[in-house]
Formats: C-alpha cells, sequence, structure tokens
C-alpha cells in the first residue's frame, strides 16, 4: 500500500512538473487556462466598470502597458453613494446582487467590438461576486473567438469564483483565470502582470 501511494504521488508531482513547464490548457482548477492562447493577436479592449475610481486606475495602467482601447462601463443610472450602501439590505447594489436576473442597464456601446481579440475586464468586488452590470456588459455583444482576461480589485475579498461565475454569460469565449489586481498597483508591476499573461505588445 505504501509503495502504491508512493507511486501516485510520483505522478501527481510529474503532472505538476509538467504543468508548470509547459502551461498546459486545462491545468487550473476550472478548467481555465492562465495564458493568452498562442497564435492570439489583434486590438487590445480594456474594459472596465468603477465607482470610486479604484478600477479605473488598473484599466488605465493596463491600457498602457498593452496598447489597449479603454472603455468604461456606464451605467444609465449612476450609483449614487446610497446605492453603494453595503449595510443597507435595500439599497440599490444590495438589491441587484441578491437578484440573479437583475441586469443593469448600460450607457453607450463599445465601437467595432467585432475588431477586438484579447479584451481585459475589470471590475470591483460586490459581495464576493461581480457587479450585475458586467453580467449586462457581457450578454450585449458576441464574444466568439475572443479571449477574456477578467481582473478584479478589492478593499479585501479576493477574486474567489466571480470570474468563474462570469463564464456563461460569454460561454463561446476563451477565459483566463480572473485576478485580483491592488488599485494603488504601480504601472511597472501591471507591466509584469500583463506580461505574465504571454501578452506581446506590438
Amino acid at each position: 500500500m505504501r509503495n502504491k501511494k508512493t507511486f501516485i504521488s510520483v505522478l501527481l508531482g510529474i503532472a505538476t512538473i509538467l504543468c508548470i513547464c509547459f502551461g498546459f490548457v486545462g491545468c487550473t482548477e476550472d478548467g481555465n487556462t492562465d495564458k493568452i492562447p498562442e497564435g492570439t493577436d489583434g486590438k487590445v479592449l480594456v474594459a472596465y466598470f468603477s465607482c470610486t475610481n479604484t478600477t479605473k486606475g488598473v484599466a488605465e495602467k493596463i491600457a498602457v502597458s498593452t496598447g489597449g482601447t479603454l472603455y468604461a462601463i456606464t451605467p444609465a443610472q449612476p450609483y449614487t453613494s446610497a446605492d453603494l450602501n453595503y449595510g443597507n439590505r435595500d439599497s440599490r447594489s444590495t438589491k441587484e446582487q441578491n437578484d440573479s436576473s437583475a441586469r443593469p442597464e448600460i450607457s453607450g456601446s463599445v465601437q467595432n467590438m467585432d475588431g477586438y481579440d484579447i479584451v481585459f475586464l475589470g471590475y470591483p468586488i460586490w459581495w464576493a461576486e461581480a457587479p450585475k452590470i458586467i453580467y449586462t456588459f457581457l450578454e450585449s455583444y458576441d464574444f466568439e473567438g475572443k479571449t477574456i482576461i477578467p481582473f478584479c480589485t478589492s478593499g479585501g475579498s479576493g477574486v474567489g469564483n466571480s470570474a468563474k461565475n462570469l463564464h456563461g454569460s460569454a460561454s463561446k469565449a476563451t477565459w483566463l483565470d480572473g485576478t485580483k489586481l491592488s488599485g494603488s498597483a504601480s504601472q511597472s508591476s501591471i507591466d509584469s502582470y500583463v506580461a505574465g499573461l504571454g501578452f506581446n505588445k506590438e
């Protein structure tokens, strides 16, 4: 029995090394890839939703790193401080996050979405999830053949399952693993993050 356990441990160790060395797609827990697929080339869109400008600041740095186009996901009805009162169960944001069908309306749209191949998607964490307006955005376009790279900002929570839970709203896209980025991240640290994804700025 001990020999069998040792053999299994060795096999698992070899598999882990192979994943690290060769970056096989599907080695992550949820089947995502943590690298931009080889051969992916073209224009970059950096879409983000930000009420306090924290996510906006990170998105701007990603746009600098990638040469991408910034797009602010703007709610048709702006959120007030009262709407964002997390301690009030009757606040707008609380009600939306507790309603799986909520899809806040977006003002404006991305021009020539078909021209983008890589989409960085940024959002704050609300109750351990992406705000429902992110679902609105994803369900407003056809992402087939595109690579979506989700990133979030948060005062305390990690990315958790927030990115994975978005997959159903753009199921034909290639999704990279979600990442939490600090709102105070420097440009150099964002450059390193982008480079780590296998992105090569032309």
